[in-house]
């Protein structure tokens, strides 16, 4: 097999020699300071860096040319992003699961965690549960099943969410992370009115990929490799990729995800809307603490840097899997967007689950209610971000992209941000809360560079403060 960007084939966009070769060639120069001091110029471009490029950055031991590279990052994410981090929930729909995955309690041989399926009334009340919350963009997370969760279940799921309008609430944007499927469900998707349609690789190391997946149709290492390019090709041009650190080593995932990046660059013009970095955790029935490959804060940092700096344009995420420790860490270095209050339950949100009926995916580390996650934002200096304009003004795929490129964004996702964060302050925000937030919109007013834009901005928030008028976006 020969690596060919290009291909069809995962075994030629992902191509294990080209991904040995790489890593080799990263471990001859991981000391060479000339080479890292050009790779930093040239990424200080912000066009980016080839997976090779990146990954001698990644491998690098030098403490004076890491620091530069972490700075490099920060500066990067501040001219891409601003200080905008984008809020989000995650709803686990369903945890029935026909796949022996090894590291997902969701497992089919995993007879002791409760499996549950929200009604689309349970749905309902979920939604309105994360709508007082002050959400507006939701993740819907599955198992794979093809008697429980079918596709016309989960149309059903997107229209009831995007259905209910309870009191000021409203879910702007449904994205959805469930298994590798058809060219035409990734349209009936697309026709839905999904946002990102996100599927995680777990492992870019096919030996690995088939023993972690033993059963189930997650087994076709080529299926679920290809499932972005059949996405693309149904009309979805915004698709989150990732995989699971924890499962192989680091560097050989690091690679495989930046070349599947390049790959979706290379056949549809149009890269990853977002790339997630979640770590193995301890679930029911899983122990962490059996898998070899386990990373420490340390390399998740340089990891986070070395993505931001190697495909600048691409929102990057972190979940509540992390304290709130490591997220402040690397909100600096390149994350854009966080959930926050998250349950990885199926429901969960609108009551407790009882003690007995437990179907957390993962351990959530970070418990903070989404209020205090705003506050927290605010108290950095963050303008937390519960815009949805783009992708509901058609800003998706390489519309969206060629903003972000010519870092453009921040003449529109700046102003934009502004305005849901009022109305969360409005309705949702705790006294505390609100009281950091009135000074961050004060203040952030006057960074909108287009006085035009700054004008009708004040002119909005007027409205949403004196008329309870909602939804401005530009």
């Amino acid at each position: 097999m020969m690596y060919d960007v290009n291909s069809k084939n995962p075994e030629e966009f992902i191509n294990h020699e080209e991904i040995l070769d790489t890593l080799a060639y990263a471990d001859e120069n991981k000391n060479n300071t000339a080479l890292i001091e050009s790779l930093i110029e040239k990424a200080a471009l912000r066009k980016g860096l080839s997976h090779r490029e990146a990954s001698v950055l990644l491998a690098c031991e030098d403490d004076a040319m890491n620091q530069k590279i972490f700075r490099l990052a920060e500066q990067i994410k501040k001219d891409f992003y601003g200080n905008r981090i984008v809020l989000f929930a995650p709803l686990y729909l369903s945890n029935y699961c026909i796949n022996g995955c090894t590291y997902c309690p969701y497992h089919m041989k995993n007879k002791h965690i409760a499996r549950k399926k929200l009604t689309q009334e349970e749905i309902k009340r979920e939604v309105i549960a994360l709508q007082d919350m002050g959400h507006k963009r939701l993740a819907l997370e599955a198992g794979e099943d093809p008697v429980h969760n079918t596709m016309d279940y989960y149309l059903d799921c997107i229209n009831t969410i995007y259905s209910i309008k309870h009191k000021n609430g409203a879910i702007r944007r449904v994205n959805i992370n469930i298994a590798a499927t058809t060219v035409d469900n990734y349209r009936l998707l697309k026709e839905a009115g999904i946002g990102t349609y996100i599927l995680f690789q777990e492992t870019y190391h096919k030996e690995s990929y088939l023993t972690l997946h033993p059963t189930g149709p997650k087994h076709d290492y080529d299926y679920h490799t290809t499932a972005m390019d059949r996405a693309m090709e149904g009309g979805i041009d915004d698709v989150g990729v990732g995989v699971l650190f924890g499962l192989d080593k680091y560097r050989y995932e690091f690679a495989g995800l930046l070349m599947h990046a390049e790959h979706l660059e290379a056949a549809f013009g149009v890269g990853p809307h977002t790339i997630s970095v979640p770590r193995l955790r301890n679930a029911d029935d899983i122990d962490a603490s059996s898998f070899s490959n386990g990373i420490d804060d340390d390399t998740f940092a340089k990891i986070v840097a070395c993505i931001r700096i190697a495909v600048p344009y691409t929102g990057m995420i972190i979940s509540t899997r992390e304290s709130q420790k490591t997220r402040e860490r690397v909100l600096h270095l390149g994350i854009s967007q966080i959930s926050g209050g998250s349950k990885t339950s199926v429901g969960g949100y609108c009551e407790p689950e009882p003690e007995d009926e437990k179907s957390e995916q993962f351990d959530v580390i970070d418990n903070r209610t989404l209020d205090e996650v705003v506050r927290w934002l605010m108290e950095m200096d963050y303008l937390p971000s519960f815009c949805t304009a783009c992708y509901r003004e058609g800003r998706t795929g390489d519309r969206f992209m060629s903003l972000c490129k010519s870092e453009q964004i921040q003449n529109g996702s700046h102003p934009n941000a502004l305005l849901p964060v009022e109305e969360f302050l409005m309705v949702y925000a705790s006294p505390a809360t609100k009281a950091i937030g009135d000074k961050l919109i004060d203040r952030e007013v006057l960074n909108v560079p287009n006085e035009k834009a700054r004008a009708v901005v004040l002119e909005n928030l007027k409205l949403i403060r004196e008329n309870n008028r909602r939804d401005f976006r530009f």
